[in-house]
Formats: structure tokens, sequence, C-alpha cells
């Protein structure tokens, strides 16, 4: 009896195969297949030597992927506490210098060392840039930083609820029921559902919202006025809150007023993970008009601009300098949309965000933007900071205490937001807010070792660890000048934007003895 012919493998097996290879590896060959689009367009653009980069790039990066692929097959897959956060990690430190390849042969006037910095600050959606001259970059290499900030940001989605939620970090540790880390908050929820079975239906779920999203905003954008490519990069910029883009900000823009109101409408989506998701244990309870991250967004984005228009409406009439009632508006708009854009870590400055300073001739103090980008955006979203969940606990238990000192014998009612947090959410969210200000002041001191002043290396650690770059050109009495600092100082930084991004406790998670032997 003749034997069957071997039957080819179906388009399932090849996905699930697909699905079975470490986590880092997946991130690899979708960074290779990614340079597909800069190296069209810069095909199109007649950037011929940018995109011939690209095209080489990704295409020795795809055998690469495609061989490791293969050694890789049939190997039982290893599933552990530790391997999915140490993917991510690895991500953010070691794909950069891929990433960084075709940026590097795109340029040709820069190290190497420069253009993994670039990577490194668009992919943990940083958005710090050594070159501030935007000609200097043609629009295949602006548009790859972009893409890559808006890569960074769908990874930070999805991450949140296939890795970090499970194992009660990225914020979840103030609502979750354990402490971050532990072994038996992992057992709860990461033994019943095998985690690559996890990053598949949360991938299914949020890669096309995510898409979709930031497709609907370019359109906003193009009708607003800006043009297509313009358009692209800020849409993807305002959704990964990486604040890159090709034409210096948002001062040169067509858009205006009407594209400043569009992306505001889409930050946010960086308040709050219930705004486009309910897959996570911060959604477990209430609705978007109880939201305390929303809630508390709100306060500080009215609250702020306010205060702000306030005191800029003093002090001109000590200048005497009168103001129409449209320009008064146009400055209160242009501290409303800065003050939200700086919450959400995006870092874009409204083109009407000058005008109040040169109305009555004080300067906005840097402190502020400095303020908001600290606090930060919501948890499991792509905005970075301390976020607003923990900072909302740490203010319902200093309300609270301030209860029991007039009566102390009272009982707590828990209000339907204070419910999300745990019993014991105000003493972590202390915890991290201490490692956030240990970590400031130690990335403030080895820059400053490292001979950039001091009131520059404050700037440059509040910059990275809240992941808001753009905090270099507006915190400070004068732009800061990255590409004046050397390279030990880079390296600081780029630790510092790793860390900013995927938060002291995870990487002190990393060293917990349960997750090694999980």
């Amino acid at each position: 009896m003749a034997a069957l012919p071997p039957s080819r493998p179906s388009a399932q097996a090849i996905w699930n195969g697909l699905l079975q290879l470490p986590l880092f590896l997946l991130l690899f060959g979708c960074a290779a297949v990614s340079m597909v689009m800069p190296s069209i367009f810069g095909a199109i653009a007649r950037d011929l030597d940018t995109a011939r980069g690209f095209f080489y790039a990704g295409l020795l990066g795809g055998i690469t992927f495609v061989l490791i692929a293969v050694a890789h097959a049939g190997r039982l897959p290893r599933h552990g506490a530790l391997g999915p956060l140490m993917s991510l990690l690895s991500t953010f430190v070691i794909l950069p210098l891929f990433l960084a390849v075709p940026f590097h042969f795109g340029l040709k006037t820069t190290s190497f060392f420069n253009a993994y910095f670039e990577m490194v600050s668009a992919i943990t959606t940083t958005g710090a840039t050594l070159f501030d001259d935007p000609g200097r970059l043609d629009r295949t290499l602006h548009l790859w930083r972009a893409q890559v900030g808006w890569m960074g940001g769908l990874l930070m989605w999805i991450a949140a609820s296939a890795i970090l939620a499970p194992m009660n970090l990225g914020g979840f540790e103030v609502t979750a029921q354990a402490e971050p880390g532990r072994r038996d908050a992992i057992k709860g929820r990461v033994d019943r559902a095998d985690p690559r079975a996890r990053l598949r239906r949360v991938c299914a779920v949020l890669m096309p919202l995510y898409l979709g999203l930031t497709l609907l905003l370019w359109l906003l954008l193009l009708i607003a006025g800006d043009n297509g490519f313009v358009a692209l990069c800020h849409a993807m910029s305002v959704m990964a809150t990486s604040g890159i883009s090709p034409i210096g900000g948002l001062g040169q823009s067509n858009g205006g007023v009407l594209g400043e109101a569009a992306m505001l409408m889409f930050m946010v989506f960086a308040v709050s993970r219930l705004t486009f998701s309910s897959d996570t244990v911060t959604a477990t309870q209430g609705r978007l008009g109880t939201d305390p991250e929303i809630r508390a967004a709100l306060v500080v984005v009215v609250t702020v601009p306010l205060v702000l228009f306030a005191r800029h409406w003093v002090a001109s009439y000590d200048v005497s300098a009168p103001m129409t009632p449209a320009e008064a508006l146009g400055a209160f708009w242009g501290a409303l949309f800065t003050v939200a854009s700086f919450l959400t870590t995006t870092g874009f400055a409204s083109s009407h965000w000058a005008e109040a300073q040169t109305w009555s001739g004080l300067a906005t103090p840097g402190l502020v933007l400095m303020g908001l980008a600290m606090i930060g955006g919501g948890v499991a979203t792509t905005a970075g900071g301390v976020k607003l969940l923990r900072v909302y606990a740490l203010y319902t238990n200093g309300l609270r205490e301030m209860e029991r000192l007039v009566h102390p014998s009272s009982v707590s009612m828990a209000s339907p937001q204070a419910r999300r947090l745990q019993r014991n959410g105000a003493f972590i969210a202390w915890v991290f807010f201490m490692l956030f200000a240990l970590s400031m002041a130690l990335i403030t001191v080895l820059l400053a070792l490292l001979g950039v002043q001091f009131e520059d290396a404050i700037v440059l650690a509040i910059a990275t660890l809240s992941t808001t770059g753009p905090l270099v050109e507006f915190a400070a009495d004068s732009p800061i000048q990255l590409a004046l600092i050397g390279d030990p100082a880079k390296a600081v930084m780029i630790g510092a934007m790793v860390l900013g991004r995927l938060e002291t406790l995870a990487i002190i998670a990393l060293f917990t003895a349960d997750l090694w032997r999980a």
C-alpha cells in the first residue's frame, strides 16, 4: 500500500506554532516586518538611500527571525511568570539596537549610540530627541520615529493586560488583593490561564481598536488642515503619548485650534483604561462618570489652567497690556490644552501656549509642567508618571486620616470609587511614590556628576522617568541641548527611560525569588 504524501500544515497550525515562540522573538519579527512601511514611504518620497536602509534591515531581520523560529520549532514553551516580564524588559533595552540600524544607515551623520538613544526614547514613548532641528532628518526617519513610538504605545496597551495585570504590577497593585510580585497573587490568575492564550486574546481585541483610533484621529487632523504626513505622525504620537513631531511641535502645524481640539479628545485614552477596555481589574467596578482617574484628571485640567490664566491676568495690570476677549480665550485654550497634554505625558504644547506669557510678561513656571508629568495619566495606558490612580489612593487616605483627627472612632464608609482600591492600596502607592522620588534623586545626582547642570539634571530626570521628553524644551529656562550632553549622561538617561516605562516595582519584581521558581 502506497504511503500517503505528507499533508501541508494549515495556516492555523503555522499561526499556533508562531505563538509558541518566545515573546521577544515575536516582537523582533514584528519590528522587522514594520520596516516595510518606511521603506515604501521612502521610495515614494524619493529618500532612496534611507528606503534601502530600511529594506535591507527588514530583510536581514526577517531572515534572522525565520532561522531562529525554525531552530525553536518543536520545542516545548517554558511558561513562567518571569519570562514575559523579561521579554518586556528586553524589548526596551535590546530591540532598539535593531531598530537603530536603519536609522543610523539613513542619517549617516550621527553615531550609532545616538541612533540607539533615539530608538529607546521612541519605543518607551518618551519622545526626547537629540535633533533639535527637524530639517536634519528626512521625512522617512521622522515617520520611523513616530512609528516606533506608536508601536511602543500599542505594546504597553497589550502588556498591561497580558503581563502586568496578572503580576499585580504597573499600577494594578493598588487595586489587587495581594502584594505586588508575590507568588500567591500570580497563582490566582496566571495559573488559571495560559499567558500566551491571554496575550492572543488581548491582541485580537486591542490591535484593531488602537489602529482604528489612530486612523480616525489622522482623518480629523486632515480635515483640520494638516497635510497627510504631519497628520499621521501627530496622530500616532498622540495615541502613544510620545510627543514626536516632524515639524518641531504644534506651533508649525496648520491644524490650528480645530486640530488641537481633535488631539485633546483622543488624549482621554491616556487618562483611564476604562475609555477603551474593561479587560483589567481596574475596570471591575464603576463607570466612566465615577472613575476616579477621570474625575481626578478633570479636576487638574480645569483647575490648573484657571490658576495660570488668573496669574497672568493679574500680572497684566502691572505692565498695562490689555488683551481682547479673543486673545484671552486663545491664551486660556493654550493653557488648557498644554496642561492636558503634559498630564497625559504627551508633551505637545499648544500653538497658543506662549500668548499668555507675552501678554503679562511672566514666564509660565516649568515646575508646573514637571509636576503634571510626574502625576501622569491612567493605569494600564500609554501614559507614564506616578499614575492618577496612585495619586487618588494617597488623596483618599489623606482625607480619611484628617477625618479620624476630628472623629477618632469613626468608621469609614467607602465610596464606589474607593472600593476599587485594596485595603493597603494607599500604602503601596506611597511605597511606589518613594521609589519614584529616590530614582529621581539618584538619576539627578548621576547626571550632575557627569557634567550636567543641576537644574537641567532635575528636568532630565523627571522627563525620562515620566516618559515626557518635551519637558527638556519647555520646563527649563531655556531648551536643553541633548546633543551637547556626553555619552555617559545619555546612557544614564537611557536607563531612566527604561525604568520609567517599565516602572520600579517591575524591575524589583525581576529579583523576586518566587518569580524565578514560578
